[in-house]
């Protein structure tokens, strides 16, 4: 995968030291469970030694006299949904897993605090049922189970050609939300038009929020070389200067200027630029799928990033160094791009830290200060940031509850929904003056953080998708292979990649019957 999720949305810059308890016995047993089924495991992964999870589940889809429909999985969790109940699941948003125990209580903390709780008071003759991915379930026990979730929340930009539409979960829900009268325009233009960029010509779901991504910045580090701290606008010409000035050794002591992960720097570039071709058809065959990365475009995008790659002893690693990923030592890199959940939890909200790490994330706090600001911007007085992370909300046409799930998303998307999303740390896609001014009132943690940045700016607009079909495209080639790895110049790895990498990748997934 291109981007910097791997299939199920694990970050794999932020798998820090110290894996929790709980993810390790949940890892254990799913590579002991691929093993059991025969299932192809990742390069390099040895089979857990556990037995299977998934050798004694019962037989799924099975419709009790009462209405019930058991949903087996390799956890062994019992687990259903009523046909009265409203399904909601939920995925690839790292916060809706939290909560949970080795015990085997399913992760609903976060989705009950800052969605659950506000549904069922709103509606309470709804009878919600929710999971998220993946404990105790995913999509494929999903799937065959056959019970079909009313409502998913997930992400838009690379969700619902990899998972949602093989599975046969999207539809075109243009009518109705304009049947419910949820005004589009009112919410954020780039997450709408991201939306639909992947929606075959429709509109597969609404968007719900973002999750920004913003600069972060250690005062420490500034304090200590007397350096003035980035603002809200600066140029990446002016962070560069900073990273230049920041990436030094002191004693023994090295440290890092600046870190910005290259794969969605350009997935989510902040000229909106779209790397397919339109042709005739919003669903193209394979072999008719065309992709540029050598427009004089793609080409000043690509060069201004790598500019910050080749800093002498800056070499990237992984964005969440800031705090402490692949450095020796915590608190040793001045300023990275990040995502506005991981703020959350490096201020150390309890509602976004695992409870099994909380306390090795108070040692690694100890070192960093934290500043954030506006991402850098192309130019002077550009507000352009990246396209959005957003999650969105989808019905899928196998709903057994549509008008209620619909009910509930016109609600997500209220004033009154989005400012409480917003006082939770999370940025709305309906950005009025009241939810703005809400953002992170319920998270105490924030309130020594100056975050007037998250709402700063405006999220660039994916341009030139109509008659396109997204694949997941390898992008990583381009700069963690073919410069970090391979020593190309920037032209030189767009074009491999554009020539060699992108079409080898398209033929080998149609080879093996997978259409992203």
């Amino acid at each position: 995968m291109s981007e910097d999720r791997n299939a199920h949305g694990k970050h794999p810059d932020s798998a820090a030291p110290g894996l929790s308890r709980r993810g390790f016995v949940r890892n254990s047993a799913l590579l002991g469970g691929l093993a059991a089924l025969g299932g192809v495991l990742p390069a390099g992964t040895a089979a857990a030694s556990t037995t299977s999870s998934t050798s004694a589940v019962p037989r799924g889809g099975v419709r009790s006299a009462a209405g019930t429909v058991e949903i087996p999985n390799r956890y062994n969790k019992p687990f259903s949904v009523d046909d009265d109940e409203l399904f909601v699941f939920a995925a690839n948003f790292k916060p809706f897993e939290l909560g949970g125990d080795d015990a085997g209580r399913e992760s609903t903390r976060y989705f009950d605090t800052v969605f659950g709780d506000a549904i069922r008071a709103k509606f309470p003759t709804v009878k919600l049922k929710y999971a998220t991915w993946d404990f105790p379930i995913r999509y494929e026990d999903i799937a065959k189970a056959g019970r079909v979730p009313d409502l998913i929340i997930e992400d838009p930009r690379l969700r619902i050609d990899r998972d949602l539409e093989p599975l046969g979960w999207v539809q075109d829900v243009t009518a109705l939300v304009q049947q419910a009268g949820i005004d589009l325009t009112a919410l954020n233009v780039a997450s709408v038009e991201q939306v639909k960029s992947r929606s075959d010509g429709g509109l597969y779901g609404v968007p719900l929020f973002i999750d920004e991504s913003l600069l972060f910045y250690n005062k420490l580090i500034f304090d200590k070389f007397g350096v003035r701290y980035p603002s809200v606008g600066s140029t990446y010409d002016d962070i560069y200067k900073l990273a230049q000035k920041l990436t030094r050794q002191d004693g023994i002591d090295h440290y890092k200027g600046y870190m910005q992960h290259p794969d969605n720097y350009l997935a989510m570039n902040q000229l909106g630029l779209y790397p397919f071709v339109p042709g005739s058809s919003e669903q193209p065959a394979p072999e008719d799928v065309k992709v540029n990365l050598t427009s004089a475009d793609w080409k000043k995008i690509a060069n201004n990033l790598y500019r910050f790659l080749m800093i002498p002893r800056n070499n990237f690693t992984t964005v969440d160094d800031f705090f402490k990923g692949d450095m020796s030592f915590p608190g040793h890199l001045a300023m990275a791009v990040n995502n506005l959940s991981k703020l959350n939890a490096y201020a150390l909200s309890p509602l976004y830290v695992e409870d099994d790490d909380a306390a090795q994330y108070a040692e690694w706090a100890k070192s960093v200060k934290i500043g954030v600001t506006s991402m850098p911007v192309l130019s002077r007085g550009s507000k352009a940031i990246y396209q959005p992370d957003t999650r969105a909300a989808f019905i899928p046409p196998q709903s057994q509850h549509k008008d209620q799930a619909l009910d509930v998303v016109k609600y997500l998307v209220s004033e009154e929904m989005q400012t409480r999303i917003s006082s939770y740390g999370v940025k709305a896609v309906l950005q009025t003056d009241a939810v703005v001014n809400a953002f992170g009132t319920a998270i105490p943690q924030l309130e020594a953080i100056d975050t007037s940045a998250v709402y700063w700016g405006e999220n660039a607009v994916v341009k030139n998708y109509q008659n396109t079909e997204y694949w997941d495209i390898p992008l990583y080639k381009v700069f963690r292979q073919h410069v970090l790895k391979d020593g190309m110049d920037v032209d030189s790895s767009l074009l491999v990649a554009e020539q060699q990498d992108i079409p080898n990748y398209i033929k080998a997934q149609a080879a093996a019957g997978l259409t992203w």
